[in-house]
């Protein structure tokens, strides 16, 4: 990662620049923090192979921003940092190389956490999502763009797999196994789009990456109090939102298996904020959407090996053929326990609506 000029910037701050340094471990965006003699603040390059469009991204965010800011501030438990605007009052800088850069605010005395630890974890992380998603859920679709089109609409991914795997490299065992578990799941791939073509499902704001570090906790009290990494937020059914927090939170690295117990924590907490506005369907469809995202993810991983690593940052070669099959072991972990799982929304909706 090349580190960006101290002229760069400065297109958002007329401040002298203290230091500039890499900031998290995100797979698509670089992203970087700038300190000031006063303040402090994100940089980042949008990656447009994935973000064609960086200004329907800004455009999100400051519709996003400005419909969550009109509610009740007692109602407000997240803060959304703000978008920095360049001295040229622009919501984004366009460099001499065609790159795109924006500047985010900086939320103070936080940190976030690549791995749950504590009960208290947990729950903050079902509440503030389910925060997130209550504070959407009336928010006018029509007027976001749809950044990412086929973004987590898995028999998108799946068409995509299809045109390409009888191309590329000589297939490993593993990666032989991988496409195996791809053709007996192919089943289960339409299960939250046929239900949203048919009205059962209804497109809401969405997160769409809300993944364990894209939570901030305060460093003081251990609550969240921001989500993080906005790009994209979109219209999309909540259910790959939750499903890809549980996914990101319940997954035990070691073992690739499903959490169960995390998984009860984090649902009880999530349910408790969206009851006002779930529908009995949103219910019934919460299990195939938890089956669902890790496969979904495990397909991506594993199309993108196939096609030599182009989309996800990779450390080498088979990287991504690794990161599939994790997310297929997972995916056959929460199959598993399909029984004990649906027990626990059955249990968990008694809870969230007594």
């Amino acid at each position: 990662m090349i580190l960006p000029a101290e002229q760069l910037c400065n297109q958002f701050s007329n401040e002298k620049i203290n230091s500039i340094s890499p900031l998290g471990n995100g797979l698509i965006n670089d992203t970087f923090l700038v300190t000031t003699e006063s303040t402090a603040f994100i940089l980042q390059r949008i990656n447009t192979q994935v973000f064609p469009e960086p200004a329907q991204i800004m455009q999100n965010l400051s519709l996003l921003t400005q419909h969550i800011r009109q509610k009740n501030s007692r109602e407000l438990k997240l803060i959304i940092p703000a978008c920095l605007k360049t001295n040229d009052q622009q919501s984004y800088y366009l460099d001499s190389n065609n790159n795109y850069w924006r500047a985010l605010e900086f939320v103070e005395n936080t940190i976030s956490q690549e791995q749950i630890t504590q009960q208290k974890q947990a729950q903050q992380v079902g509440f503030a999502l389910g925060h997130f998603h209550r504070l959407c859920s009336d928010a006018a679709c029509d007027l976001f763009h749809d950044t990412l089109p086929g973004f987590h609409i898995t028999p998108h991914y799946f068409e995509q797999y299809q045109s390409i795997k009888k191309h590329g490299i000589e297939l490993s065992n593993k990666a032989l196994q991988c496409r195996s578990f791809i053709a007996a799941f192919e089943a289960k791939i339409n299960s939250l789009e046929e239900a949203k073509n048919k009205g059962l499902l209804l497109q809401r704001i969405t997160h769409g990456d809300p993944k364990l570090n894209n939570f901030l906790f305060d460093k003081d009290s251990e609550e969240i109090v921001s989500l993080i990494d906005l790009d994209t937020v979109k219209p999309g059914l909540v259910h790959y939102d939750i499903a890809d927090c549980l996914r990101s939170c319940c997954h035990n690295t070691q073992t690739n298996s499903f959490d169960l117990k995390l998984c009860e924590i984090i649902l009880t907490s999530y349910l408790k904020q969206t009851a006002v506005f779930f529908t009995e369907h949103d219910y019934d469809f919460l299990y195939p959407a938890i089956e669902l995202i890790p496969f979904e993810l495990g397909l991506r991983f594993f199309s993108d090996y196939l096609q030599g690593n182009k989309y996800f940052k990779v450390d080498y070669t088979e990287h991504n053929l690794d990161r599939a099959w994790a997310q297929f072991q997972l995916c056959e972990s929460i199959s598993g326990q399909e029984q004990a799982i649906r027990l626990l929304i059955t249990q968990t909706i008694i809870c969230s609506s007594g």
